[in-house]
């Protein structure tokens, strides 16, 4: 259906899985389509497997997903991240496949149509000027897919199909830093799963997840920090910190987790990685609350969570 319709010719033909983010942009004018493709009538993309690698059909639900016991049992930070998206009505409703495809979010672009007519629209509506950054050529909406940076820290892969075929590609590939172009898959491919190696399970890492927002429900992120840490004995080997909701893309936090590779989880090594996540976190005036204010609490909630991942009390 969609290549019949021309998906990959650069038609106006859009995917819906569970509906809770497109049809609300569609209803305020964000994202336009002449033809949608539901995705709800495919059974087989409603799935859980988890022998080995954990397998999460595109179309199963984030409550189901949230709920599972094999899931919560053998990967904690994703059950609980997945947990963390909207409201239990909506994760109800929407799918996994859904929320690693979210929609970029910004201040300036996601209101209504009138509001955005009456200052203009900005880029990636039909203006020409991001008004979050006016100088610059480029857009600087925000992913704030909660599932994302979790999956990127387990290392987690898709599995895209299209009528030329299938292809796998890690999760962290999916995204560019561009807040309108922000996908790598292509119109006219469908994400049919999400791959999370068993390698990356509770028995081989140590793992949590964080999500600031102003409200406790509901409301999206404002930051959120992904944990992931293969453990040798009581010494780190291998670490991911990957950062959300502060750039168009889950952003990886590198210099702060290798600060902790070859020592113990002490006070003192997840004091001095968590420093040094600041400079992985470059907040902007597009989501809630104050960019400086957020720029200075990612250390803290990073420590936080590195914290929770080595089983520590929170200071």
């Amino acid at each position: 259906m969609l290549a019949g319709e021309g998906a990959g010719e650069g038609a106006a033909v859009r995917l819906v899985a569970g509906g809770t983010d497109l049809w609300p942009n569609m209803k305020r004018r964000h994202q336009k389509a002449d033809v949608v493709v539901s995705l709800a009538r495919l059974a087989e993309l409603d799935d859980v497997r988890a022998i080995g690698d954990l397998h999460l059909g595109a179309m199963t639900r984030l409550s189901r997903i949230e709920r599972h016991p094999l899931v919560a049992e053998r990967f904690p930070a994703l059950a609980q991240a997945v947990g963390w998206i909207s409201s239990p009505v909506l994760r109800n409703m929407g799918t996994i496949g859904g929320n690693v495809c979210l929609d970029t979010r910004c201040t300036y672009y996601n209101q209504n149509e009138e509001w955005r007519q009456a200052i203009s629209y900005c880029m990636k509506a039909a203006g020409k000027i991001c008004w979050v950054a006016p100088s610059s050529k480029r857009c600087w909406a925000v992913q704030s897919a909660d599932s994302a940076p979790m999956l990127v820290a387990l290392d987690a892969r898709l599995r895209l199909v299209s009528t030329t075929g299938e292809r796998e590609l890690p999760v962290e590939a999916l995204y560019r830093d561009d807040g309108m172009d922000y996908l790598t898959k292509r119109p006219d491919e469908i994400v049919k799963e999400v791959i999370v190696p068993g390698a990356s399970d509770a028995a081989h890492l140590k793992s949590a997840f964080f999500k600031l927002r102003r409200r406790g429900s509901i409301d999206f992120g404002v930051l959120s920090v992904a944990v992931a840490l293969r453990m040798e004995g009581e010494v780190v080997a291998a670490a991911r910190i990957v950062l959300g909701s502060i750039a168009s893309l889950p952003s990886s936090a590198d210099d702060a987790a290798a600060e902790l590779v070859g020592r113990r989880l002490t006070d003192e090594s997840i004091r001095a990685a968590a420093a040094k996540a600041r400079a992985a976190a470059t907040p902007m005036d597009n989501t809630d609350l104050d960019p400086r204010w957020r720029g200075q609490v990612t250390p803290v909630y990073v420590e936080r969570t590195l914290r929770e991942a080595a089983g520590l009390a929170a200071t």
